[in-house]
């Protein structure tokens, strides 16, 4: 690796000297932002949907009860048919 090709590189491009750089004054421009009516609408539902529970506590009762009453009945063709349906949605 030849030393001095670099040295008569950097004297060509002048990569040594630091130029100064002035600071601009008198602007006028400012930043803006605004958030657009979806964008609130958005926000809003948002915070609606964390403050609501992930779990039904009423119909998690209401299943509980009729459980033990016996009286809650499932048919097996119905959830093997969601389930079926749910795999093939996500698959697509």
């Amino acid at each position: 690796m030849r030393i001095d090709a670099f040295n008569k590189v950097s004297q060509l491009y002048n990569t040594s000297k630091v130029k100064s750089t002035a600071k601009a004054t008198g602007s006028s421009f400012s930043d803006m932002l605004e958030i657009s009516q979806t964008g609130k609408d958005y926000q809003v539902a948002r915070q609606i949907v964390s403050r609501t529970p992930d779990i039904r506590q009423d119909r998690v009762n209401e299943i509980k009860q009729r459980m033990e009453a016996g009286t809650y009945n499932i048919n097996t063709e119905e959830v093997a048919d969601k389930l079926i349906e749910s795999y093939f949605d996500e698959k697509a």
